[in-house]
């Protein structure tokens, strides 16, 4: 292969991860009092907190729900599919669903959400469509900024994918510390592999309160 070949190859995906990188750091500047009026709302509810999304946003629904959960914050994921056959009967209305959806027209996330509203369970939704079925009908609306450089063809999630994580895992980290959940707790829920296996454990959690917004302050 010739040379030139090789270095274009390298370019391309130097560029691409350079597009995915500036796709996560641009997030920073979107975290706003909209997240503190989620992090409040898990933090005062006496049940769990149930994650769904299709393709894509179902994987990182996934994921989120098991950081929540090894760091303080009961959580399991939905598949939205299975939730319109009958697993939605697993939530309450203590319940909170976070609903992920890119372009919030995933048609069965969209369907879980109008149905658990009618059973009164609070919806946080993450799109990144202000104006999209999701944006409109959540109780909280997470509106994340596209990204078209990292999304191939602005169809494939793969950049707004790991804004979406990184939103969530901020928001993991934020109820860690607002619980003063331990590491020693942690390595308890995770007993297997290297983290069950430490010896030494980190410093303490560093604490961090929550406020409670006045409405004034909490932008839907």
């Amino acid at each position: 292969m010739a040379q030139a070949t090789v270095s274009r190859v390298i370019d391309v995906a130097r560029e691409f991860v350079a597009a995915e990188a500036a796709a996560v750091g641009g997030l920073a500047d979107r975290i706003d009092e909209t997240f503190v009026r989620v992090a409040r709302l898990i933090l005062d509810t006496r049940g769990k907190v149930v994650l769904t999304g299709a393709g894509t946003a179902g994987y990182m629904a996934h994921r989120t729900a098991h950081l929540l959960s090894v760091s303080g914050t009961p959580a399991f994921y939905l598949n939205p599919t299975d939730g319109l056959h009958g697993s939605m009967g697993a939530l309450r209305n203590s319940d909170i669903l976070i609903a992920i959806s890119r372009g919030g027209e995933s048609g069965e996330v969209n369907e879980l959400v109008r149905l658990l509203q009618g059973e009164d369970v609070k919806v946080v939704g993450l799109t990144c469509a202000a104006d999209s079925t999701l944006g409109r009908t959540a109780d909280i609306a997470v509106v994340l900024a596209e990204t078209p450089d990292a999304d191939p063809g602005n169809l494939l999630a793969l950049g707004s994918t790991l804004a979406q994580g990184a939103w969530l895992d901020a928001l993991t980290v934020v109820l860690m510390r607002a619980r003063q959940h331990t590491w020693e707790k942690v390595q308890y829920t995770h007993p297997g592999g290297a983290v069950g296996r430490l010896s030494t454990l980190p410093a303490a959690v560093e604490p961090l309160e929550i406020p409670v917004l006045d409405a004034t302050d909490m932008p839907r």
